[in-house]
Order: C-alpha cells, then sequence, then structure tokens
C-alpha cells in the first residue's frame, strides 16, 4: 500500500472478495524527497485507508536494500553513459523480490499491489498481461518478472480503468479517493532534479558536443553523464540551421555525438540477457517491443541478442529496457531485455567492466 489510490482501491477489492488481507507499506527513500512515494504522508495515508477497511497495516524498511539494488546502480549507469530506469528495478529487486521473499516467509498466500497489469492464471502457468486501461499501463515496468513470481501476484486493478478504479474509491469512501497520481522518480527532488542528485554522488565531466558527419565540435555540454541517447533539449546546438540529437555518449572520452533527425534513428537495437516472463523467444521470432512507460509498441524480430524493428525506430538509450509482447495476442507480456551490448549487460545491470555506448 504505497499511500495511492490505486493500491487502496486493490485492499479494498481483495477485503470485499473475503481474503484474509494485511497492509504494507515500504520506506525505501531515507533521503529528501518532495516527489513519488515514500514519503510521511503517503505512510500515514496508507494506514488510514487500512484503518477504514479494518485490516492491519505494517511498514517496512527497506531503505539499505533500496539504495544498493535501486539507488546505486542508478548512479552507476549514469557515470557509464548510460540511462537506466530505476522504477523498473525497484519493482524487480524490492517489491516482487524482496517483499515477496518477506510475505512468503510470513506465510501469506499471495503478494497484490494497485499496478494497473494483469496477471493471467491458468492451472499452475502465470502470464502478464497489458492493464484494462491502456492510458495507465504498467506492464512495462513488470516485463521483467518472471513465472515464478507472477504465480504468487495478484493485481486487483488491472482489469479497470482508472476512472473507474476513483468511482469505486469514492463509493468506498477511502481517503485517497481523490489524491493525485504519483509521477516522479521518488529520490529525486523537483527543484534540484537530476542533476543535482548525481551532481551530489558523482563527478560530472564536461564534454565536446561532435557532429556525426563532418567529425566537427559544435558544442559543449557541462555533464556528459546527463546526457541520454536520441536527446535534443540541452544541446545546445544545431548544425547549418538543424537539430541535433544525441548519437551516442562516451563519458571516458569526453565527447557527445550528434546527428540528423534521420541518424537517430535504427533498426537494430543490441540487448543484454533476456529476463523472460512466459515461454522464451527464439531467434527469428516475431514480437513487439516498447522501449518506454509510455511509448507505443512496435513490430519487430527477435535474434537472440537483438531486437530488429521492421522500420526505423528512435534510438533506444543503451540502459534503457525494451519489453517485448506477443505478436498475435499483443497484449501478452513475453519478457524485457536491457539496451546495449550484450558483452556490457549481466541480469539487468552493467557489467563491471562495461563501457560508455
Amino acid at each position: 500500500m504505497s499511500g495511492g489510490v490505486d493500491s487502496s482501491v486493490a485492499a479494498a477489492a481483495l477485503v470485499a472478495a473475503g481474503h484474509d488481507v494485511v497492509g504494507a507499506t515500504l520506506k525505501l527513500w531515507g533521503g529528501p524527497s518532495d516527489s513519488g512515494c515514500c514519503s510521511v504522508t503517503d505512510v500515514e495515508d496508507a494506514r488510514r485507508v487500512a484503518r477504514h477497511l479494518g485490516v492491519d497495516h505494517h511498514v517496512f524498511n527497506f531503505t539499505d536494500a533500496f539504495e544498493d539494488t535501486v539507488v546505486g546502480p542508478y548512479v552507476s549507469e549514469h557515470a557509464l553513459g548510460r540511462t537506466p530506469n530505476p522504477c523498473i528495478e525497484c519493482n524487480r529487486r524490492v517489491k516482487f523480490g524482496l517483499l515477496l521473499e518477506r510475505s512468503e516467509r510470513l506465510g501469506f498466500d499471495a503478494l497484490a499491489t494497485g499496478h494497473h497489469a494483469r496477471v493471467e492464471q491458468r492451472g499452475a502457468v502465470a502470464r502478464l498481461r497489458r492493464g484494462a486501461d491502456r492510458a495507465k499501463d504498467q506492464s512495462y515496468v513488470l516485463a521483467v518478472l518472471g513465472p515464478a513470481a507472477l504465480r504468487r501476484v495478484i493485481l486487483p486493478v488491472g482489469a479497470m480503468t482508472k476512472s473507474e478504479v476513483r468511482t469505486l474509491a469514492g463509493r468506498l469512501g477511502l481517503p485517497t479517493a481523490l489524491k493525485p497520481d504519483s509521477q516522479d522518480v521518488c529520490f529525486i527532488q523537483r527543484r534540484a532534479g537530476r542533476a543535482g542528485f548525481l551532481g551530489a554522488r558523482l563527478a560530472m565531466h564536461p564534454a565536446d558536443v561532435v557532429d556525426a558527419t563532418s567529425g566537427d565540435v559544435v558544442g559543449h555540454v557541462p555533464a556528459a553523464e546527463l546526457v541520454t541517447v536520441g536527446q535534443r533539449r540541452g544541446l545546445g546546438t544545431s548544425v547549418g540551421g538543424r537539430r541535433r540529437y544525441a548519437l551516442s555518449v562516451d563519458v571516458d572520452g569526453g565527447s557527445v555525438t550528434v546527428g540528423s533527425a534521420e541518424q537517430a534513428t535504427a533498426v537494430h537495437v543490441p540487448v543484454g540477457p533476456p529476463s523472460w516472463a512466459g515461454p522464451a523467444l527464439v531467434p527469428g521470432d516475431r514480437a513487439e517491443a516498447q522501449t518506454s512507460a509510455h511509448g507505443s509498441p512496435a513490430p519487430c524480430t527477435w535474434t537472440g541478442d537483438a531486437v530488429v524493428f521492421d522500420e526505423p525506430r528512435p534510438l533506444v538509450a543503451p540502459g534503457q529496457t525494451v519489453a517485448l509482447y506477443d505478436a498475435r495476442h499483443r497484449d501478452l507480456v513475453v519478457g524485457a531485455v536491457v539496451a546495449g551490448r550484450a558483452r556490457d549487460v549481466v541480469d539487468g545491470a552493467p557489467a563491471p567492466s562495461s563501457t560508455a555506448g
């Protein structure tokens, strides 16, 4: 129970169905925060909802694990010029890792959350599907979950639209019925931003901005670690009056290569080892790939170490997660991979010897 309306309604739905429900809120971030979850207010909101539903409520302190498995790797990835998604790692390592393990040790049959996705159970087989509300679908950030975890996961609001969730919350009188959605990374303050957070944790390195076609230095950026492949804004440069996009980031070499909009597309995306949510794809299999939480899926072919789109797509930044969906049953999650050369990626995280690019 994060203190938001979705997990509140998820708990209420389980209580109404006759389950023995216990609410758990995770304390994940011990530093300053003005966005996302983990605040004292969020904990109190979750406690109020639990009290309203007549269920016990606990707070589990996972701050050390969150630092080690989410925040630390987030910083390390940026130091390499890569672009990680901390919410995906939080789901993989903490919510559906540590919390799922603890729930099992405590004797619970399942772990439920307020994610907008669906788990389809057919006997001993559990598969992940998109949520009913495509605008709120969160299957992308859960695509890293494997079959063993999915068998013990319940997502009660996945079959509802967001408006239905809020309507039900209001009808039940839940204290969080009108609470706005959390949108930001919980450990990054709005005022300081990503630059302020990373700047306090790693050394920033200025870089030349180099035109891919001419090889000329056409500008400079104060920190290569803050540039994302595919980025246009903030590069402070245009060549010949045309906008330029970041094509690659070389932190060690002190350069950011930029090119045209056409150069900032590709069909071939090298990736690291996959995390399968169901039966594994084999090279040559067709699929659909989604490269961001709110992106659009596109048809592709799986080669075993790359995703090959049918048509050019915007560049996928190294470190970015690519969620794979079944080519025929397009709401069915197949698995997830991390963009970047396979030798640079190990189990969804950068290998110690990896380099930028």
